[in-house]
């Protein structure tokens, strides 16, 4: 955790903003380990003694998160597995947890993900046979995404939230671009400590999947691809985009690409957007709205079902009536659609023979002053 941006971002309580109490401002309480300028294990504290809820920094990722004890719980063994195996030892775990395992499913994340984000510097040819398959889809969505604002938004020194950065590459681009601070946040602690790792060294290290177990490790530098105010601009914490730990009115701008399918109440996200954008400020959304109920449960999702009702089920209608003030009972208030792109591009790889398509709905959106 970079101290610059616990300083400028002063995260708050999220226990006690969910349950509606005094916000108090975290305090780091332990210190465990720590560079010159950040803090790579420690714990943060809640000061108000009616809650004294603790959130550890593993790795330096803080994990400020109201639901702390499911989540540990939960991903107990992606969290203690702190150092990256060879690659003949992470082969042979692989082949002993078998397809469908957590360790297959983290891998099988870790290589779409990565390869995405960063394998547009890895100098070795991927095998794939999937020609027009490149990495590179989630930055081209992003400049498309831009295209939709005005330049004024470029003028803005405030910091910007990116929501699901996954391994990082959308916050990198969003620092050298608007030239800010950046926080990215994701629940995902395996790839957060991607990005982390990425940051510290330089260096991306990955398994890309050729198909089933059968794994290729890759390494490579990104020295010198982004500039050291780049760098210094940008840090990664565990954060749940439903309950998030700032204060009403901090960020210029966030970016939610592809995010609001995969979270338990995309209203909430909505909500949790509008709360925290500066007046005047710009929220970038996108989502093949690829719900699942493993994510979302029915009651919850923007549509995809009940094809009867007025909107006959379609998540592009809701998402702008939401975003409309009046046209929705759940209306977000302050919230306004500047410009759209209903079908920008965005794949992911999957294997060496096999890509998903999407076609994203993107929409940019400004909180009314």
């Amino acid at each position: 955790m970079q101290l610059s941006h616990f300083d400028l971002l002063k995260p708050i309580c999220p226990v006690c903003r969910v349950q509606g109490r005094e916000q108090h401002r975290l305090a780091l309480q332990v210190l465990v380990d720590q560079g010159p300028e950040t803090v790579v294990e420690g714990i943060l504290c809640c000061p108000d003694n009616a809650c004294r809820h603790e959130f550890p920094i593993l790795d330096g990722i803080p994990l400020i998160v109201p639901q702390l004890r499911s989540l540990i719980s939960g991903w107990i063994d992606r969290i203690r597995a702190r150092g990256s195996f060879s690659e003949p030892i992470e082969s042979l775990l692989g082949d002993c947890c078998g397809s469908g395992s957590g360790f297959d499913d983290e891998r099988q994340r870790r290589s779409s993900y990565t390869w995405d984000h960063w394998g547009q510097f890895d100098p070795t040819p991927d095998s794939a046979f999937l020609q027009n398959i490149a990495p590179g889809a989630i930055t081209k969505l992003l400049a498309d995404g831009l295209k939709l604002f005005s330049d004024d938004f470029l003028n803005c020194d405030k910091p910007i939230l990116d929501m699901g950065c996954a391994v990082g590459r959308i916050t990198y681009e969003l620092a050298a671009k608007l030239q800010r601070p950046v926080l990215g946040i994701d629940l995902d602690v395996s790839l957060l400590r991607r990005a982390q790792q990425i940051r510290a060294t330089e260096r991306v290290e990955y398994p890309l999947r050729r198909t089933g177990l059968a794994y290729d490790r890759r390494c490579f530098s990104i020295t010198n691809k982004f500039p050291q105010a780049v760098k210094e601009n940008i840090d990664f914490w565990c954060c749940d985009v439903t309950a998030l730990p700032f204060i009403d009115n901090q960020f210029s701008l966030i970016s939610s690409l592809n995010v609001l399918d995969c979270v338990h109440s995309p209203l909430t996200a909505l909500q949790e957007i509008e709360r925290t954008l500066l007046p005047g400020g710009q929220c970038l959304l996108a989502s093949p709205y690829d719900w699942s109920t493993s994510a979302t449960p029915t009651e919850s999702w923007l549509g995809g079902h009940s094809q009867r009702s007025e909107t006959a089920g379609s998540p592009a209608t809701i998402i702008r009536q939401l975003l409309t003030s009046g046209k929705h009972p759940s209306s977000l208030k302050n919230m306004q659609i500047l410009a759209t792109n209903e079908n920008a591009s965005w794949q992911v790889r999957l294997h060496e023979r096999a890509a998903m398509q999407y076609g994203c709905d993107m929409l940019a959106v400004e909180k009314q002053s």
